[in-house]
């Protein structure tokens, strides 16, 4: 028997009485009056910015105004032709690495801490962790109140793959200074659709 067996070994035989795991059916989670505007704030407090896209105005312009010098675009958006490297045909995660901006698209929102779920819709699910700044585009409608809301509507596709986002990468592990784009994006900016 190994060490963690003969331990955990020696817990259960101490244990006194026994309970049955609690329904979590009835639990609901926080509600908010106005969910997106619970969801913008909660995205500014974690270090990220939202958008609102503007009647009349695409995508590419968009960007353009938010990163101008930005050189190495990628997505596989239809409404991004702007884009220098699409995740479904460059061939490898490295051909990413350089990546300005990544324009992907998330399926809801979450006012509760401002995660956005981001199924795999491209070969390439790097473009959602090693761009320098990443921009998700949102419906606005698709907000929900909280993670129990959340964890109800996900989805995947055939990649099987997904995740949560919330706000760009940042640490303070290290002598408590806080480096930003330590894992992942050093922006997110949610463009709401």
């Amino acid at each position: 028997m190994s060490n963690k067996e003969d331990i955990l070994s020696r817990f259960r035989k101490n244990v006194k009485e026994k309970f049955d795991m609690p329904s979590l059916d009835d639990i609901k989670g926080i509600t908010y009056p106005d969910p997106l505007v619970q969801f913008i704030s909660m995205t500014e407090s974690v270090g990220g910015k939202v958008i609102e896209l503007q009647p009349g105005k695409d995508i590419d312009t968009l960007v353009r105004e938010l990163f101008p010098d930005a050189k190495e675009i990628a997505s596989n958006l239809e409404e991004v032709t702007i884009a220098t490297r699409n995740p479904d045909t460059i061939g490898s995660p490295q051909a990413l690495n350089g990546t300005d901006v990544g324009v992907i698209k998330g399926v809801f929102g979450v006012a509760e801490n401002a995660c956005v779920w981001v199924p795999q819709t491209m070969e390439e699910k790097a473009v959602c962790f090693i761009s320098e700044n990443l921009i998700i585009l949102l419906k606005k409608t698709e907000i929900v109140n909280n993670m129990h809301e959340a964890y109800k509507r996900i989805q995947f596709n055939d990649y099987g793959y997904g995740t949560f986002i919330s706000g760009p990468s940042k640490t303070a592990d290290i002598a408590q200074v806080l480096v930003m784009g330590a894992q992942a994006a050093r922006t997110a900016t949610i463009v709401l659709v």
